[in-house]
């Protein structure tokens, strides 16, 4: 109601205002005669007349110019390469506590970047003048150079009793509703590491703004910024700014999404929406902002967040591959590993990875020589020039091996068992109980740890028959733990359930084995195909007769590498051991089993497995 009759009434204010505006200035002139000697700041507009219609709008004929002209002061600045240069401009135009707050924060910068003494640099009197001038008239600072002043004074780590602090510490509290967002994330930037009473009463009070005024950010270079400071932040503003992130991702610079995913990474925040968002504008980019640093630290990205985007990857891939001579070791060594985090193997790459570490043996020190092997085993490589490759790291393991720390050993040790290259002298001292003993340090071998001496103890027996006359350590028994079965699992089993006819004596599921696998289902079969009582194995003259074992493996999703019908290394090594351990394998991998739909069709299916299984072992 009172909008409507302020704007019925307007119109008839402006004119009746309008008619004796000489009169109203005459008598203005008389009264105070002084005000015609006022200058008017620069850049106002000149307006003598505007309908109160017209709200802030200024005329087409007014030019308005910048009031703040850059001062002979801030010239001196920006040229200034040392402490000395910034404290002499200050000591011969220093005026004003605008200034002062300016010239603290470019001297504060200028001190870290040349690494020099703020302890010596306090006894200069033109810093303390300074520091005084900016203390008398804390509240004329304007808010940009208020907030340069606190950072400054950060920088320069006073005391939380500094009168000078204290007196900016509170301005700031004062005008913190008044400050704009990137003013606000300057202070957040940086106030979460300093302690102190007023230092978190400001921090709390940003923080709450920043939460308040999220919807204010329109750049992408603010929200990288604070995304960075996630650590910092409550959990309900990240989601604001992925959300905002997202709102944004076009905008953003081949830096700044780096800068974002790295934060994302560290954070263990997996946002896929934003990822993808990411990832989409990062594809666009020209091949000048695909910088080696750049790929390095979205491949951590990735996979330290478990993300996959094949097409980012081939990119990433193409880019780096004809860099790959120019790299450290160290480099070599970070890229491997996140690719293999990600199970995302790139011929081409990892050829150039080895011939990386062929040419230039001398730069790897063994922990790096360690992690390529494990990166290799993940992804099940093996280098063309196998025979080259694996003679460079045998004459480095041959020497180094024994002395390095008990995990790494088992680790290692256990990436050559995948790989095929692990030797009796590698194996043997892992399957004694004084390395069990070293390993738990008199607490329990974790879980995956354990699996690997299995692994290891199954290599030794299996693959080199007789080069040791201790068995598996009894300590080292095996028993699956997965509390639910996954579809595929479950399915698999109730199929084999039915080919048995439900004769419980006639099948085995989840079979727990010695060497650290288990099996979805055990079978054993006459010279006819035909499932016959499995404890029938238990006598030693009848798998003459043509008696078989056979042994169901169900491969999920994760058994292969990313877009890949490729298995992992690990389940290579799994199949190697089931063969030598005189099991005829049927394999039932996820993109076959899904494909069938009825229970005839899974029935079919196994049969004909079991079939051409048995014959292509006859066939060896």
């Amino acid at each position: 109601m009172a909008g409507r009759l302020l704007g019925r009434y307007a119109p008839l204010l402006c004119r009746t205002s309008s008619q004796a505006p000489a009169a109203t200035a005459a008598i203005a002139v008389r009264l105070c005669p002084a005000a015609t000697e006022m200058r008017r700041a620069r850049g106002w507009p000149r307006v003598t007349e505007r309908l109160m219609c017209q709200g802030k709008t200024v005329p087409n004929n007014v030019t308005i110019t910048n009031f703040l002209k850059i001062s002979q002061l801030d010239n001196i600045l920006e040229k200034a390469a040392v402490p000395e240069d910034i404290l002499l401009a200050w000591a011969e135009h220093g005026r004003n506590a605008n200034q002062a707050a300016r010239t603290l924060f470019t001297l504060a910068v200028m001190v870290v970047k040349t690494k020099g003494d703020f302890n010596v640099l306090m006894l200069d009197p033109r810093l303390l003048d300074m520091l005084n001038t900016l203390y008398r008239q804390v509240p004329s600072v304007w808010n940009s150079n208020i907030v340069c002043a606190l950072r400054a004074l950060w920088i320069i780590n006073l005391p939380s009793t500094n009168p000078v602090l204290e007196s900016v510490q509170t301005e700031v509290l004062w005008r913190i509703r008044r400050f704009s967002f990137k003013q606000l994330s300057h202070i957040a930037d940086m106030g979460t590491f300093h302690k102190g009473y007023k230092n978190e009463a400001i921090v709390n009070a940003v923080m709450k703004q920043l939460e308040l005024r999220w919807t204010e950010i329109n750049d992408s270079k603010t929200i990288s910024l604070l995304i960075v400071k996630g650590r910092n932040l409550s959990p309900t503003l990240m989601d604001k700014l992925e959300d905002k992130a997202l709102e944004l991702a076009e905008g953003f610079s081949a830096t700044e999404i780096r800068r974002v995913c790295l934060s994302l990474a560290t954070q263990s925040r997996r946002s896929v929406p934003l990822l993808r968002a990411l990832s989409y504008h990062l594809l666009k980019k020209p091949s000048s902002e695909f910088t080696t640093p750049l790929i390095l630290d979205m491949a951590f990205a990735y996979g330290k967040l478990n993300f996959h985007h094949s097409q980012v990857f081939q990119r990433m891939a193409s880019e780096l591959l004809p860099r790959v001579p120019e790299l450290y070791p160290v480099n070599v060594i970070r890229c491997s590993k996140s690719l293999g985090f990600l199970k995302w193997l790139h011929i081409p790459l990892f050829e150039a990875f080895a011939e990386h570490y062929m040419a230039n043996s001398e730069k790897y020190n063994i922990p790096a020589v360690c992690n390529l092997l494990m990166s290799f085993a993940r992804l099940g490589f093996q280098p063309s020039m196998n025979e080259q490759f694996y003679n460079k790291v045998h004459s480095l393991l041959e020497v180094s091996l024994s002395g390095l720390e008990p995990l790494l050993q088992t680790n290692v040790v256990w990436s050559l068992c995948v790989l095929q290259q692990a030797k009796p002298q590698y194996l043997i001292p892992l399957t004694q109980q004084q390395h069990l003993t070293r390993l738990s340090g008199g607490g329990v071998v974790g879980e995956n740890i354990r699996l690997k001496l299995l692994h290891i103890a199954a290599t030794l027996h299996l693959e080199y028959p007789g080069s040791s006359d201790s068995d598996i350590p009894s300590s080292l028994t095996y028993s699956s733990v997965s509390p639910t079965l996954s579809p595929l699992q479950s399915s698999l089993r109730e199929e084999l359930q039915s080919l048995v006819g439900g004769r419980t004596e006639a099948l085995r599921t989840g079979v727990d084995t010695v060497y650290g696998w288990t099996l979805e289902g055990e079978l054993v079969v006459d010279s006819d195909n035909k499932p016959v009582d499995v404890s029938i194995m238990e006598n030693a003259t009848l798998p003459s007769r043509g008696v078989q074992r056979v042994a169901f493996l169900a491969w999920e999703y994760p058994h292969f590498g990313s877009k890949s019908k490729d298995l992992l290394g690990r389940f290579v090594m799994m199949k190697r051991h089931l063969q030598l351990a005189g099991f005829i394998l049927v394999e039932v991998p996820y993109y076959e089993w899904l494909e069938l739909k009825s229970d005839w069709q899974k029935s079919a299916y196994l049969k004909d497995k079991i079939r051409k299984a048995v014959a292509e072992d006859m066939a060896k």
